[in-house]
């Protein structure tokens, strides 16, 4: 069996992050949710409370580790024995940005392979900075996102 990493700011986790590991972790051996620290975004939760929410989140999934991680993600993957980067694909319009980061990571190591899992129908739509934008103007984010994560989005916003 084979290691992956699923990458990601995780700003904050959404069900359909989860719902992206439980399907990995029945392809590959172990499943390294790497949260990335990406300053250059401004998240909502800093990089420490990302990583533990996430640890929170998927704690009952066996085969699954969350690391955070400020490197290189090739050189975070060859350090956790990872050969897979796992990436998802909500909609056409995602495939262009991946496309260029599976290109970039393939030209550094050409040992890591990137491979695609498309999003549940359910999930096609969601993502963090909508979840967010939607929590920031009162709506109703229940159906998103796990109740840990609900409570820290509360918590933050007021």
């Amino acid at each position: 069996m084979v290691n992956a990493v699923y990458p990601g700011t995780f700003d904050p986790i959404t069900n359909g992050h989860i719902d992206m590991v439980v399907r990995a972790t029945k392809m590959f051996e172990k499943v390294i949710v790497a949260v990335a620290d990406s300053t250059g975004k401004q998240p909502l939760f800093h990089f420490q409370e990302r990583v533990e929410l996430a640890r929170q989140v998927l704690s009952d999934l066996p085969g699954v580790e969350v690391v955070g991680f400020n490197t290189l993600l090739v050189d975070f993957a060859k350090k956790h024995h990872a050969r897979v980067i796992l990436r998802g694909l909500r909609a056409v319009s995602d495939y262009e940005y991946e496309f260029q980061l599976a290109g970039m990571n393939r030209n550094l190591d050409p040992d890591i392979e990137t491979i695609f899992l498309t999003s549940d129908e359910h999930y096609a739509f969601l993502s963090s900075s909508l979840v967010k934008e939607v929590a920031r103007l009162g709506g109703d984010v229940t159906k998103f996102l796990p109740q840990q994560v609900i409570a820290e989005i509360k918590r933050k916003l007021g």
